[in-house]
């Protein structure tokens, strides 16, 4: 029983060693293209848009009500 769960264990280790980096490097290459791109706009326009976004989708002040 052990000689079999010593070669489930192996098999599942060379699979997870063998197809990690494949399925890695997808998500590394836009890690690094986000990256690039953030990088490449100033941060006074990140600033802006966010303050431009911000003001423009501010909830509606709540309707007060004359009793």
């Amino acid at each position: 029983m052990i000689r079999i769960i010593r070669w489930l264990l192996l098999a599942a280790f060379l699979i997870f060693v063998g197809l990690w980096p494949a399925a890695a490097t997808p998500v590394g290459l836009a890690a690094t293209g986000a990256a690039v791109i953030l990088g490449l706009i100033p941060v006074p326009v990140w600033l802006a848009a966010g303050l431009i976004a911000w003001w423009r989708h501010q909830p509606a002040p709540a309707p007060v009500s004359a009793a």
